[in-house]
């Protein structure tokens, strides 16, 4: 698929000293939840950015909830929206939408309805 070769590409980058940006990592994150929700790989790119002191933002984040959402992830993708705020990270309405769809797919009708009232607070 498309997001090992992403993954390889970073991989790359790194061993030919090629600085590694946000949108570096956002393209390979987004990678990640296009390859069928390759949600552990794509929680390891964020933890890579930390670990690199590489700001994340919101496109970031998006794209790994994504990758959770693809995944199966609800808890996962819940996790993620305690990260970003935690990290200083504004969510957009495509963040909601996401974790929102994360939720529905697993039946956490509940938790849906919670962020979608979260939303319009």
């Amino acid at each position: 698929g498309q997001w090992d070769q992403a993954l390889l590409l970073l991989v790359q980058m790194a061993s030919a000293r090629v600085e590694l940006s946000t949108i570096t990592y956002n393209a390979a994150v987004s990678a990640c939840a296009k390859g069928g929700g390759q949600w552990t790989q794509a929680l390891g790119l964020l933890a890579q950015m930390l670990v690199a002191c590489v700001a994340s933002n919101t496109t970031t984040f998006n794209a790994a909830l994504s990758a959770c959402e693809h995944g199966g992830q609800w808890t996962q993708a819940m996790g993620l929206l305690s990260a970003m705020a935690c990290a200083r990270v504004d969510a957009d309405a495509i963040t909601y939408s996401i974790a929102v769809s994360a939720c529905e797919k697993d039946g956490q009708r509940l938790q849906a309805l919670a962020l979608l009232g979260e939303m319009s607070a």
